[in-house]
């Protein structure tokens, strides 16, 4: 359907063009749209006979666009017809080499005054002619505003007396936090006379653009034919946008606010600068937006650097291979699906079955670790992520952590973009050689707002009417995810990606795009979940492409082969249930392997230390709680653990320090739990 519609429109420019229509019809064509919209209601309206449309052409339209308007009727292509004679004027303002500009004032110029300015108008473009339009504008409030092409001239008092705003409020500021009351008064003074001094001499000039449509938050604007992708640009109610579409004649805006005073013909000013965020060590426990504006109540936050939200992902050669764990404390994924500094781990799975858990015991696990966490909502309920909070807050988490929200009650964009200022919030403490987890809860809701967004930008849909570039959207994300070399800082990046299936279907479009892109899933089942296995990781689908690499020594050996003596209960569980006789090593493999599956249960918010995870699992692999009931094994393990703290500090030790599970050790382990038995 787009491709139709271009194709209409520059049909229709060729036959405006060889109707060779003069720029003065279309001045005049444009004049009755833009001052009766009624006009094209009336000529749209199926009810209205064709005789009277006919009627209304001949009375308010010239004679030579007469058979072209009834065309446009005819093929229901009425409506556009303001965009084609807009762009049919400025392929004629081209074919004759002129340019078109318009000043604002509050005094009228002169005549010597407007033959200077259209001098320089000749001479800064190098044009033919020049069509000057004045308009007055008491607003500005003195001086005057040139428009010329896509260049902006503001020479007005109301510009100057803003940014003298601005400098004098950043200079007290400045002068608050670092000098005293006396020194701080003579300052202001001195830029005060310095600002009032410079006032009728600064001007400038910026790239400026106005808007041809507007709606659901997405801005069409024509002009700024400089305008990079993802540049940050500013609309003239102090909104800013982010440039999404480029197109031949316009670009595309979405906005990051509301587009409260905004109209069409509104002007749009670039800023040169790529779509980023304020950083520092200040928002570790703060809770921020989209763009890093603090949202808890908590006073501001002063930003000590400035990073990009969309980054170049750290080449090959800068990298190094994922060898450290990053321990979740859950002895279900530390002991069969390890994960690794650097390393990208999905967390997939049903609605309420646990996935923000997982990454909420993994958070609260790192504490102590010096390991820095930033955890992305994305489209959640504004008191889902306050619950979180609270949580982070109970367990001493937050003074590590950093909370992005773009809650549901956000625009697309703002859900859009959150992800990517995450993703730089977490780049700027890896740069400076910090090891980061960063959560993104979830990616679903973001491909949906990214969708969204795309469709409101008339981008063409595809499988499942997410935009072709959905792939990409979050393969550039999270190839940021990676753990550098020591000659580019040795900071890492792991990355811990939610998504959200319907009814367990993996094989969906975002899934499948995700599992492809990670370096594993950990994938959480309802009926598992419903069963009473908490955490509900089905350990068929779950796995690490990582594996025993960002295992520790001790962990490994410890864990030995759970995963197929789990897979083997699995198998086994079904094949018997029908079975009312069982051998002996039928009855030892299934009491073995409900021992195995009960051991792997675990309360939430309760992450196990590395000792705690690879005396649990040494003791259940050599049969030392074969013997214990399943229904008293939870209480078992706790007070086995209670008695190891008091009695074997010198085992605990040993393995925090060296990781490393020796014979001798083993030997202690055994004795130890034998003696609590005993």
């Amino acid at each position: 359907m787009p491709d139709r519609n271009v194709k209409n429109k520059k049909e229709l420019l060729k036959e405006l063009t060889r109707l060779n229509i003069s720029s003065e019809d279309t001045e005049i064509v444009l004049n009755v749209i833009n001052s009766c919209p009624d006009v094209v209601d009336t000529l749209s309206n199926p009810l209205v006979t064709h005789d009277e449309k006919q009627a209304v052409i001949k009375r308010v339209f010239p004679q030579s666009v007469e058979r072209f308007v009834v065309n446009l009727v005819r093929e229901h292509s009425i409506e556009s017809i303001s965009d084609i004679f807009r762009e049919y004027s400025e392929i004629l303002i081209e074919k004759k080499g002129s340019i078109k500009a318009l000043v604002r004032y509050v005094t009228p110029l002169t005549e010597s005054q407007q033959a200077d300015l259209r001098k320089f108008i000749m001479d800064k473009f190098v044009k033919e002619d020049v069509d000057i339009e004045y308009r007055h504008d008491p607003d500005i409030i003195g001086g005057f505003i040139l428009n010329a092409g896509d260049i902006e001239y503001d020479k007005s008092y109301r510009t100057s007396l803003r940014l003298m705003k601005e400098n004098l409020r950043a200079k007290a500021v400045e002068n608050t936090e670092s000098l005293s009351v006396s020194s701080d008064s003579r300052d202001i003074i001195s830029v005060l006379k310095t600002e009032v001094k410079d006032f009728e001499v600064k001007s400038g000039h910026t790239e400026t653009g106005f808007i041809i449509r507007l709606g659901d938050g997405i801005a069409n604007v024509r002009g700024m034919n400089k305008a990079m992708y993802g540049e940050l640009v500013e609309f003239e109610n102090g909104v800013r946008g982010i440039v999404q579409n480029l197109e031949e004649k316009s670009v595309g805006v979405v906005l990051l606010g509301d587009d409260h005073g905004l109209t069409e013909g509104s002007s749009v000013v670039r800023t040169g600068k790529r779509a980023g965020i304020g950083v520092s060590d200040a928002l570790l426990g703060r809770v921020v937006d989209a763009l890093g504006s603090p949202i808890d109540g908590l006073g501001t936050i002063t930003a000590e650097d400035y990073f990009p939200i969309e980054r170049e992902a750290p080449g090959v050669i800068e990298r190094k291979p994922v060898t450290v764990p990053l321990e979740t404390g859950i002895l279900a994924i530390d002991s069969m699906f390890p994960i690794g500094r650097g390393q990208r781990e999905l967390i997939i799975g049903d609605r309420q079955t646990g996935k923000t858990s997982v990454a909420l015991d993994t958070i609260i696990n790192q504490r102590g670790k010096d390991v820095i966490c930033v955890y992305v909502a994305i489209g959640q309920k504004s008191s889902t992520v306050a619950q979180v909070v609270n949580t982070l807050k109970k367990y001493n988490a937050m003074d590590y952590t950093v909370v992005v929200c773009a809650s549901a009650s956000d625009p697309a964009p703002f859900q859009y973009i959150s992800p990517y200022s995450g993703t730089a919030i977490a780049e700027y403490f890896m740069s400076k050689g910090k090891d980061v987890l960063i959560v993104y809860d979830d990616l679903s809701k973001h491909a949906v707002a990214y969708r969204a967004m795309s469709l409101l930008l008339h981008r063409p849909p595809g499988r499942e009417a997410y935009p072709g570039d959905v792939f990409y959207l979050h393969s550039r994300l999270l190839e940021r995810s990676s753990r550098l070399d020591d000659e580019h800082g040795g900071g890492s990046l792991t990355a811990l990606p939610v998504i959200e299936t319907l009814a367990g279907d993996i094989s969906a479009y975002i899934p499948t795009n995700v599992i492809s892109i990670t370096d594993g899933q950990i994938f959480l089942e309802s009926e598992l979940f419903n069963s009473g296995q908490r955490p509900a990781v089905n350990f068929g689908l779950s796995v690490s492409r990582v594996g025993g690499a960002a295992q520790t020594k001790a962990m490994k050996k410890a864990s030995g082969s759970l995963r197929v003596d789990l897979a083997q209960f699995k198998e086994m569980e079904i094949f018997t249930q029908f079975s009312s006789e069982l051998d002996k090593t039928t009855a030892d493999l299934l009491r073995h392997g409900h021992m195995l599956t009960e051991l792997l249960k675990q309360p939430l918010y309760n992450p196990k230390p590395l000792y705690e995870q690879v005396i649990l699992l040494y003791a259940s692999q050599h049969g030392l709680f074969d013997e214990i009931p399943v229904k008293e094994l939870k209480k078992y393990t706790s007070e086995l653990m209670s008695y190891i703290n008091s009695y074997g500090q010198d085992i605990i030790e040993e393995i925090q320090n060296n990781k490393i599970l020796t014979d001798d050790l083993c030997e202690r382990i055994e004795r130890i739990v034998t003696a609590f038995e005993e």
